[in-house]
Order: structure tokens, then C-alpha cells, then sequence
């Protein structure tokens, strides 16, 4: 999901565009030639509603049985907004009556030999029956098709990742091998999916995970709550202390500024990194685990229990607290829109953010900003500019803000 809740006219119309490009392309990966997604002469495989439309395709809703249909648009994402919430459970309620035709008019039905698409594998390598319901997502180098999975009584079990290039194939073997680890080390504060399929399909990554009740009633979320699962997963795979330059982190992500290349932005935030690194002297850092994308939208808080997923970039070894900073910057970008402000006050919000964490009052500051490196040279490996990505562009948001508190430390 992005993490900006609204756009001008203008990206939303270019968006849609994306998205209609971009529903082409994944109908062409999950149902490969001899399928044909056009309605064309043989045996039918399944048929879509498409939500809202087909100028602007957010969700392809299976349309196998009325109970299948309407635990698809129930149960495919939380809406943000009141107005979002009346939209859905007005398009939920026409499903489960059968007056869909009037608001959904646009349909894609496949044909071929099911045993060739995205729904035969499936139903194979998990030995049930199932519907497919398919998510269209914006613009984002990291984009990559995510299926609902939904048994024949309106169950949603699972979700997919399908990852299509070599960074979505590689985030979903990284968000495999999280899962499985995290499945080990006796998590307490929160509930994470677990892996119920993983392998390859005609090329594409695939990760099958169970699904976690986020259509569950939501509880507010306290912060103690919050820290204490930011905690718990700090901590899951142990501790170690030391200078920011002797860490294997440091030598991490000097690695990665490196394969930038002589890219402008990466130039800057090289410079950035050094004079931070130089800063930090001897000052210790604790290191820890980190969820890697920790943000209000992968994340749903219930009475008993605080639900998190989206789990491909989890690491070791990270200086403790980026979670917290993270979260709060993602936060404030979705509440406000206004990028380069959320960077600043998150920022100078950093000793409180990281206190709970144990971080050293004279190095609060300082993770606060290596995290902000950390975050601007994985947008910049990835591409987000180029793929579009609403945030991509660093120059207008986080880099002036970065450099600029870097060089007042």
C-alpha cells in the first residue's frame, strides 16, 4: 500500500494508467499462453470482477459464488478512511445480494487448460480447493502481484507474493527465509503468518502465507503495546554492542551506497553516510532485528493481539530503534502528506522515539539519521523514481532534510 493516502489529479489519472498497464501484465503471468484472458473458445478457468472498473483496477474479485465474491472485497485490505469504508461495504453488500451487475460492470473471464494457470498450481501444491482474488497495486519498484486465497465457503486462508524480477524474487525468498525464522524464536507481543507454500512457478518466486484476521474488530494501539512487539522482535535473534564503523552493519550498507554508482543522489548520501560515520567516533551502538517496513498499514491491532506483516525486509544485526523512527516517520507522511516535514519532526522526535529502546541519549540522534541513510539507499537501489514510486524521488523530501541535520550534528 502507499504510504500517502491522497495525490493531485494529475498523479492519480497516471496512476490509473499504471494500474491498467500493469493489470495486463500480471493476467499475462498468472495465466500464460494457452490460457487466453479475453473470453476466447475453451474450457472456462474462472471469471473476475473487476473493482472498481477497468480504467482503474485496484482488486479483481473472483466470481465463483456470492460468499467467495464478497469475502474477497471484505477481506482484501482496511480501508483509511470512513468514505473508503462506506465504498466497500456498499460493493460487499451488492455481491452478497447479487446486485453486483449494477455496480461492477467490467468482467475478464479466462479460458485454457487450468492445470497452466496461477489457480491449477495452487490448488495442487496446497491440495484444497480455492478461489483466486487478485490485488492491483501503484506504481512501486517493489510491486508484485498479491493473491487472496479464499476456500469454496468464503474463508480467506492465505495470501501470495509472486515475486516477477530479481528484486520481487528477492524480497520474496527474503521474506520466506523471515518467516521461517521468526516461526522459531517464541514471539510473544505479536502474531506473524506463517509459510504455508514456497518454491517457484514458471519462473516467479512464490510465497503462500496464512492469513492473519485483520478483519477482526481493530482495538487502539497503545504505544506501551507497540514498543513492547518493536521489543520483542529487537531482541528475537539476540544482541551485540559496538562503534558504528567496526559493525558489520556499517560495512553493509557502505556496500550497498557503493553499488549506486556515481548517481547524484547516491554521490550526496555517500558524503552524508561518511560525515555521519565520522561523528559517531567511538560512541557504542546496540544492534538487534528489525521488521524492515514497519509502518500503520502493515499492522492491525485487536484486543488479544497485535497482527504484523509484509515481512520482506526483516533483518539482523541493525541498530535497535529503527522500527520505532521508521514507524513514526511512515506515520506522519500518511497523516499529512507532507514528506519532507514528516523527516524533520521525526528527526527532532528521536529521543523520545528511542528512549524505550535503551538507545545512549548521545547517539539517539545519530540512529535517527542512519536510519534516514539506511531507508534513502534502499529507495535508490530499488529504483522507486524510476518505477514511479509517489516517494521516489529523494531530492524533494528526505535527502535536503538528511544532509542538512547531518552536517549541524
Amino acid at each position: 500500500m502507499s504510504p500517502v493516502k491522497t495525490a493531485p489529479a494529475a498523479l492519480t489519472a497516471g496512476d490509473s494508467a499504471l494500474r491498467t498497464q500493469y493489470l495486463a501484465e500480471v493476467l499475462e503471468l498468472l495465466y500464460p499462453a494457452p490460457c487466453d484472458t479475453t473470453g476466447g473458445p475453451g474450457e472456462p478457468i474462472t471469471e473476475y470482477l473487476v473493482v472498481p472498473d477497468a480504467r482503474r483496477p485496484r482488486l479483481l474479485v473472483p466470481n465463483t459464488s456470492r460468499r467467495v465474491a464478497a469475502a474477497a472485497v471484505r477481506r482484501y485490505a482496511e480501508p483509511q478512511s470512513r468514505s473508503a469504508r462506506l465504498k466497500r461495504d456498499a460493493v460487499v453488500a451488492a455481491l452478497r445480494t447479487g446486485a453486483s451487475g449494477v455496480l461492477l460492470r467490467d468482467r475478464i473471464k479466462v479460458t485454457g487448460p487450468a492445470g497452466e494457470s496461477i489457480d491449477g498450481h495452487l490448488r495442487q501444491a496446497l491440495g484444497r480447493e480455492l478461489s483466486v482474488s487478485i490485488h492491483i497495486g501503484p506504481a512501486r519498484a517493489n510491486r508484485k502481484p498479491v493473491l487472496q486465497l479464499i476456500s469454496p465457503e468464503g474463508e480467506t486462508f492465505g495470501f501470495g507474493k509472486l515475486g516477477t524480477g530479481p528484486l520481487t524474487q528477492r524480497l520474496v525468498k527474503a521474506e520466506t527465509s523471515a518467516l521461517t525464522a521468526l516461526g522459531t524464536v517464541g514471539l510473544t507481543k505479536l502474531s506473524v503468518p506463517t509459510v504455508l507454500h514456497a518454491g517457484q512457478w514458471r519462473g516467479l518466486q512464490v510465497l503462500i502465507q496464512s492469513a492473519l484476521p485483520v478483519w477482526l474488530p481493530r482495538a487502539p494501539l497503545t504505544q506501551r503495546r507497540l514498543i513492547a512487539a518493536m521489543l520483542d522482535i529487537a531482541g528475537c535473534c539476540g544482541y551485540h554492542s559496538g562503534t558504528l564503523v567496526g559493525s558489520a552493519y556499517w560495512a553493509e550498507l557502505r556496500g550497498r551506497l557503493a553499488a549506486l554508482g556515481d548517481r547524484p543522489e547516491g554521490v550526496a548520501l555517500t558524503s552524508a553516510a561518511e560525515l555521519l560515520a565520522t561523528h559517531a567516533g567511538q560512541h557504542t551502538l546496540r544492534y538487534g532485528a528489525w521488521h524492515g517496513d514497519w509502518a500503520p498499514w502493515n499492522m492491525a491491532n485487536l484486543a488479544d493481539a497485535l497482527l504484523v506483516w509484509d515481512w520482506e525486509r526483516f533483518a539482523t544485526g541493525v541498530p535497535v530503534g529503527f522500527d520505532a523512527v521508521h514507524h513514526e516517520l511512515q506515520k506522519r507522511i500518511q497523516s499529512t502528506g507532507d514528506a519532507a516535514a514528516a523527516v524533520e519532526a521525526t528527526v527532532r522526535k528521536a529521543g523520545e522515539l528511542l528512549a524505550p529502546f535503551g538507545v545512549a541519549d548521545d547517539v539517539r540522534e545519530l540512529t535517527a539519521l542512519l536510519y534516514l541513510i539506511d531507508l534513502a539507499a534502499r529507495y535508490l537501489a530499488d529504483r522507486q523514481a524510476e518505477a514511479g514510486a509517489r516517494l521516489g524521488v529523494l531530492g524533494t523530501w528526505l535527502l535536503p532534510v538528511l544532509i542538512r541535520r547531518v552536517e549541524e550534528l
